[in-house]
């Protein structure tokens, strides 16, 4: 079976407005800026080239969100949106270098794990230290499974703080982790040892966001029966790659839209569980769904 849930979004036949994202001092676009419409979750990412549309037929108050800048919001008229650089309070710093001894896995990764449909929902993974996580400090290596139609598919990631409710944070990277996937199920491997982020004692998230760029999207048709037994066919379209998920037992996930609210998982719970023939199908019911994916630590 090609996926435990499938759902496709809604095709946009002719965008109603257009604009451009630059760098207010630069005067360069750009990519992959997130941006919504203020209280609603309807949004895009800016293209690598900047540029954006959205399917918007009134004026309204758009958001728009990039790592190092500071948030703006400008009316869905604008067509030009300049975001201005934040600036860093610099501190003192103690750079440690990982030296590379001993490394562990931690996490929960499966080759089984079923794509889910999610639509624009992003994925973040909250990871609590323990002591064998803290003798081994510094974050080397993401592993993650996805399931994909088209090839090069981008996701981004994001290493997130804690904030005092628990939920996901600030980015604790200061650049962007954009990471293309093949066509079909791919295990990924992101090398983070150029950072040398050593992981906060309070915890921290891995979260995996979707970009809802032109080169993400894939079109397809599908034909079903009516009531009336006719044949009806659409057309769809989905935002590629999604993550492929495995059951856990604890409520370690958090999702969000591309507005950044974060929200607690809930358990994934199936109709009729017992109907489902086969056990692969059974095992998600009642459980968290968690991105199949584990983290290598060094010291």
């Amino acid at each position: 079976m090609k996926s435990l849930l499938f759902f496709f979004l809604t095709i946009s036949l002719s965008a109603q407005i257009r604009g451009v994202v630059k760098d207010s001092i630069s005067s360069e676009p750009i990519p992959f800026v997130n941006i919504w419409v203020e209280n609603e979750t309807i949004g895009t990412t800016s293209e690598p080239n900047g540029s954006f549309s959205l399917d918007i037929k009134e004026e309204k108050v758009l958001v728009f969100s990039a790592l190092g800048y500071e948030v703006k919001k400008a009316s869905s008229r604008t067509d030009i949106i300049l975001l201005k650089p934040k600036v860093f309070e610099l501190k003192e710093v103690v750079i440690e270098q990982p030296k590379f001894k001993n490394e562990i896995e931690v996490g929960n990764y499966e080759t089984s794990g079923f794509r889910i449909g999610l639509g624009n929902i992003n994925s973040a993974v909250y990871f609590k230290p323990y002591d064998e996580m803290i003798t081994h400090p510094f974050l080397k290596e993401i592993k993650f499974l996805t399931k994909s139609d088209i090839d090069n598919a981008k996701i981004r990631i994001k290493i997130l703080s804690v904030n005092t409710d628990n939920s996901p944070g600030e980015s604790l990277i200061d650049e962007e982790i954009i990471v293309s996937v093949k066509k079909g199920k791919s295990k990924n491997k992101v090398d983070l040892t150029e950072y040398r982020l050593k992981i906060p004692l309070v915890g921290f998230f891995i979260s995996f966001e979707k970009l809802l760029i032109e080169d993400n999207k894939h079109y397809s048709e599908y034909t079903y029966k009516d009531n009336q037994g006719n044949k009806v066919t659409r057309k769809s379209m989905s935002i590629e790659p999604e993550l492929c998920f495995i059951p856990i037992e604890h409520d370690i996930i958090w999702q969000s839209t591309i507005n950044g609210n974060w929200t607690k998982s809930k358990k994934h719970i199936l109709k009729n569980p017992k109907s489902y023939e086969n056990l692969l199908m059974r095992k998600y019911h009642d459980k968290y769904l968690a991105p199949s994916m584990t983290i290598t630590l060094t010291n």
